[in-house]
């Protein structure tokens, strides 16, 4: 038997690094402490994006696809990320920040039952920020050198929105399979945690019907959840392919271990485990500031460099 303990981290598509490094770091004044590549296609980048040393919930990263189109939004797919911030004062913060600095919100307002600012990111990636009411992340770590004062700097992934058709059976894949917990229940959605019962592990299930989307610059890629050690992938692994999904084997990303499996709706899911974490090749001092690849590449950097536009 294994637990999830929340999120893990998320990934996105973009269309340009330069862009988004400045969206992430700048503005909402997380810390850049990783630039590599996609193992699986290294002729593009891979950013992370999270707290002090990118602790595991905290990550937000991103595969730049200078090529890629917009999306073309829909059902069956993973549709908003939830950001946590520690007061209503933080929310004021931010939507002046916002307000000052140009960037695409609403009003405050509440979601997931929660008091809320929805913003999009330069590719339309949509977003909300949620008061935390006093809940900590066991594993968040401030950013001194961010441009947000640290009482109210991000406290890591909140709420994530998943819409899908049938959503009766993608409850059970959360329910049964994952064991996540029903929090509350109206017409159109759907509240989920993990067995933690807090904010930073929470899935929202909404009912959409429609087109699938059709992924594009702003899109979600996949969902990590959390997992402490990687002797627990195994049973992933089974429980994944006992229920039919599309499971692969396990995947060294050298900065955890990873599963990865496609529910019916699909929805990617990716169960990674805690560690080694970023510090593995770089000290917490020195996080981001150079490309950094697997060492079953290093022996391809020049190419891979020279594919590469500078970020900074």
């Amino acid at each position: 038997m294994s637990t999830i303990l929340g999120h893990h981290h998320i990934s996105m598509l973009v269309k340009n690094a330069k862009g988004t490094n400045r969206f992430y770091k700048d503005v909402l004044g997380l810390r850049r402490v990783k630039v590599t590549v996609n193992q699986d296609d290294p002729s593009m980048y891979h950013l992370f994006y999270g707290d002090k040393t990118g602790s595991p919930g905290t990550g937000l990263t991103f595969f730049e696809m200078p090529s890629i189109g917009r999306t073309h939004r829909g059902t069956n797919a993973i549709t908003r990320i939830g950001l946590m911030v520690p007061s209503d004062e933080s929310l004021n913060y931010w939507k002046v920040r916002f307000e000052q600095l140009d960037v695409y919100h609403g009003s405050i307002t509440t979601y997931a039952k929660r008091k809320a600012l929805n913003f999009e990111d330069p590719d339309g990636l949509q977003l909300v920020l949620l008061v935390a009411d006093g809940e900590e992340m066991d594993t968040w770590e401030s950013y001194e050198q961010s441009e947000v004062p640290v009482e109210h700097q991000i406290r890591g992934m909140g709420t994530i929105e998943i819409s899908v058709r049938d959503s009766d059976r993608f409850t059970k894949t959360l329910t049964d399979v994952l064991k996540y917990k029903e929090v509350y229940r109206d017409t159109t959605e759907v509240l989920f945690q993990t067995a933690k019962e807090d904010s930073y592990g929470e899935i929202l299930v909404k009912h959409l019907d429609g087109p699938d989307e059709k992924p594009g610059r702003g899109s979600i890629h996949h969902l990590a959840i959390r997992v402490s050690e990687e002797s627990e992938l195994a049973h992933w692994d089974e429980t994944a392919r006992q229920n039919r999904f599309s499971s692969s084997v396990l995947v060294d990303r050298y900065y955890f271990k990873s599963l990865y499996f496609r529910e019916p709706s699909g929805i990617l899911f990716e169960v990674a485990t805690d560690g080694p974490g970023f510090t593995v090749d770089q000290t917490s001092d020195h996080l981001g500031e150079k490309l950094v690849l697997p060492t079953f590449l290093e022996d391809r950097r020049e190419e891979i460099e020279s594919r590469l536009e500078p970020i900074d």
